[in-house]
């Protein structure tokens, strides 16, 4: 009977941390999810993790057990900020295709973070967490959590934060999400440049002409016909993101437990 009661200092400590993982990290933290189901979901998958651990000690409850209170809740919205970093690269990319097609002045708020985000990076993060749940993605965001207590046990209060490394992958992590929205910015925005030429030597050619009033509606069509033709390279390369985004949390996982 005893096995079956959960030890609750050992389990506060992991619902700790799912909690602060679920506020950062992609899918979970969506806005329009009720405050009720994260907790709930948290409280559940805690309780499922709790149980898979072999070897349960209670942990006292003093003055070291605040600091890993502490230390669980940053440790979870780190590894979720990792996650959330990563996945900020298709807002990026839609922001760069909004300037080029004249979306820029047309701004929505992003349900899922309050903010102004361009139409195409809020059309580029829907479809997004679409290619996630289709590729099992989510689980594999939860595997992340359930296997970060083999890099930062429950009982170490102080996490390796001296690392020289971690300086070294925040900023390869940035380079990557820049990077990856070049690349998937790149055939449309090279494509409205063309374009741009094309309509800047035509208004020379034939001043009659009012570009500015003819070239939205062509840079708009043109846009979305060259996104309709490579949508197919578009989710080919979110997939790759996603890869990123679980293997840079496990490589920060490491780099924080000192492996």
């Amino acid at each position: 009977m005893t096995e079956i009661i959960p030890e609750i200092s050992v389990l506060l400590l992991i619902i700790v941390r799912v909690s602060a993982f679920f506020v950062s990290v992609p899918f979970f933290s969506y806005s329009r999810i009720p405050p009720q189901v994260r907790i709930g979901l948290a409280v559940i998958f805690s309780w499922m993790i709790y149980y898979t651990f072999s070897d349960v000690q209670a942990i006292p409850m003093d003055g070291d057990y605040i600091l890993l209170v502490l230390k669980e809740a940053i440790i979870g919205v780190l590894i979720g900020l990792v996650a959330y970093i990563m996945m900020t690269a298709v807002q990026i990319a839609g922001g760069f295709i909004d300037f080029e097609m004249g979306f820029a002045m047309a701004n929505v708020i992003d349900p899922q973070t309050g903010t102004q985000t361009p139409l195409m990076g809020q059309f580029f993060n829907f479809l997004i967490l679409f290619v996630l749940i289709s590729i099992n993605g989510h689980h594999l965001i939860l595997d992340g959590i359930y296997y970060s207590y083999q890099f930062l046990p429950m009982n170490q209060i102080f996490p390796d934060f001296t690392n020289d490394n971690i300086i070294e992958f925040v900023i390869r992590t940035v380079g990557s999400v820049f990077t990856v929205a070049f690349q998937m910015a790149a055939p449309v925005v090279a494509t409205l440049f063309l374009v741009t030429m094309a309509l800047g030597i035509t208004a020379k050619t034939v001043p009659q002409l009012n570009i500015f009033v003819i070239g939205f509606p062509i840079k708009i069509a043109v846009g979305f016909l060259v996104l309709i033709i490579s949508m197919g390279v578009m989710i080919e390369v979110m997939e790759k993101v996603i890869e990123m985004m679980i293997l840079s949390m496990r490589d920060f996982m490491r780099l924080l437990g000192g492996v």
